[in-house]
């Protein structure tokens, strides 16, 4: 059995050639960067007994323009956009429907995040019962809930992509023009006539704009050369520079300029826009290598999981060195500050590594989604409750603030609203499809595993565990961004107009098929069944019934 090192090499050893690999960089790096910024201005104290903190930014001014380096969020949600479209319109290609697609996109994102509803007020009800006060635990569970407010609203915009996809594709461009003006305009609504509602708006239309930026760089609406996307650059860093050292923001892109997110941020992002696009060519050039990109690919896999626990590694590195006196406390104005920031962020480090190697595998498991495409008024209606849900108690535990609220460590109300909502989205994915029940949705994925069907004589770069085509899968699921991006041979690429051409489509199904009939590890088929690979007549796309009634007289297996 492979480790995973050998896998990720393998990974990107066979990554296409046309895949916009700055995209996956970028996602890696902007995570990476939040991270350790997190931990860079969290300050701990332990006085007289009482372990407490605060954030840096309040008393070292000095640190606003270093946050334009490091306030990375538009960049995650304009490659955030990128993926989406490619998904979607992947997705789409095949014959499945939105409520499918989001069902599908918001698995990954879900799971890795129960776990952290789940264990987080487990540990706050086993601290209460030994001790723990209840302002420390308040504080600590605040901290560590952090991260949700970003996938609050990533959330939101995976549940809108398809129909802000589908006005994408009328609108173009002038879908985040617009979105940018209603930013524009309801950002002084907020700071010079203090109308509440509508200034809080630039919390879904400000991301927005810069998801759907994401949108039209896939399509190509983009593509500039290097010297105009420098130009964007140089425009939204003068912008910015009027807004905030000339205008009237705050120059720290932290805080005020993104709760809600301002004017100012949106020119921050049209100076990190012009920068992904002047060096996506060279940053493609330079991941080609693969050293490199097998660290892109390794960081990506984890990434939620880094995200949701880096806050918790940093709680847990203060709680266990602060009261033991291994890190000092020197004045924050001080270079012995600065000093004993390099050991601070290596201990937050070194509790994340354990964090993520023990919730990682949660990310890493491809979930057996059944009945995702089986459409119908129960899928659909389910899927808007459990969303609800979701999303209701995600915005409870995000606004709570860092007050104590009870022996969950977070609100109880909103623990108890996320984990319904996900339980319910749970069962509308993995519901059994019922024998019998009519034609199967062409995105519906049953994957046949024929036995020996690898073998020396199969064709390089083919496996069962990764081949899919447009009706069916063969092994096991590849996600929707591999799918859509093209990460894999013969899958569907952005460029890919079939599935049925390359060593891993249909092509390469036959001939892995031939290859195990002939070495006898897989019997001849069935004469008379009409399936999709032509002289072999191999029934893969049959109905489950007619699969069922056959599975006695053949060697291959339908996992439903």
């Amino acid at each position: 059995m492979r480790g995973p090192a050998a896998m990720v090499r393998d990974l990107a050893a066979r990554t296409p050639e046309s895949r916009e690999r700055s995209v996956d960089m970028w996602r890696a790096l902007a995570i990476c960067l939040v991270v350790f910024g997190h931990w860079f201005v969290v300050a701990v104290t332990y006085r007289d007994g009482r372990l407490s903190g605060y954030n840096a930014l309040d008393t070292l001014r000095w640190l606003d323009p270093v946050t334009w380096l490091f306030q990375v969020m538009p960049i995650f949600f304009l490659v955030g956009g990128y993926a989406g479209s490619a998904s979607m319109a992947s997705h789409r290609a095949s014959g499945g429907d939105g409520i499918g697609w989001v069902l599908r996109r918001t698995d990954r994102l879900l799971r890795p995040t129960t776990a952290l509803f789940v264990v987080l007020p487990l540990v706050s009800v086993a601290a209460t019962v030994a001790g723990v006060g209840s302002e420390l635990l308040g504080h600590a569970a605040w901290l560590a809930s952090i991260p949700l407010w970003f996938l609050l609203a990533y959330l939101v915009l995976a549940v809108l992509t398809p129909w802000l996809h589908a006005l994408h594709r009328r609108a173009g461009l002038a879908a985040p023009l617009a979105t940018v003006v209603i930013v524009a305009v309801a950002d002084p609504l907020r700071r010079g006539l203090h109308v509440p509602v509508v200034g809080q708006s630039t919390y879904l239309f400000a991301w927005m704009a810069i998801y759907q930026l994401g949108f039209c760089w896939r399509d190509g609406l983009l593509r500039l050369s290097r010297g105009k996307a420098l130009a964007v650059m140089a425009g939204g860093l003068v912008a910015l520079i009027g807004l905030t050292v000339v205008g009237p923001y705050p120059v720290a892109m932290v805080g005020y300029n993104t709760a809600p997110p301002t004017l100012a941020l949106m020119a921050l992002a049209a100076t990190q826009l012009g920068l992904v696009l002047a060096l996506a060519p060279a940053a493609n050039r330079w991941l080609r290598r693969t050293g490199p990109w097998s660290v892109v690919i390794a960081v990506n896999a984890v990434i939620l999981t880094v995200f949701l626990w880096h806050m918790t590694a940093a709680a847990v590195a203060g709680a266990l060195l602060f009261p033991t006196g291994v890190l000092r406390q020197p004045p924050p104005h001080s270079t012995a500050w600065l000093l004993w920031r390099v050991p601070w962020t290596a201990a937050c480090a070194l509790v994340l590594v354990v964090l993520v190697a023990l919730f990682a595998r949660i990310e890493l498991r491809r979930s057996v989604l059944r009945s995702a495409e089986q459409r119908g008024p129960w899928r659909d209606g389910a899927t808007v409750l459990g969303l609800a849900a979701v999303l209701a108690g995600l915005l409870f535990v995000a606004f709570s603030g860092p007050g104590y609220h009870g022996p969950t460590g977070l609100p109880w109300a909103g623990v108890l609203s996320y984990l319904c909502g996900a339980a319910v989205l749970r069962v509308v994915r993995t519901r059994p499809v019922l024998r019998g029940s009519g034609r199967l949705s062409p995105r519906q994925d049953y994957g046949v595993v024929l036995p020996g069907m690898v073998s020396s004589s199969s064709p390089a770069g083919w496996s069962p565990s990764r081949l899919r085509t447009g009706s069916f899968s063969v092994g096991a699921r590849l996600s929707d961004e591999e799918a859509a991006a093209g990460s894999v041979p013969g899958s569907r690429g952005p460029e890919s107009k079939s599935d049925s051409r390359g060593p891993g489509g249909m092509e390469g199904l036959k001939g892995g098929v031939q290859a195990a009939v002939a070495s006898g590890s897989v019997p001849e088929p069935v004469p008379g069944c009409s399936g999709s690979c032509g002289a072999l007549g191999l029934a893969l796309s049959c109905s489950s019934r007619a699969v069922t009634a056959s599975r006695a007289s053949r060697s291959c297996r339908v996992h439903g």
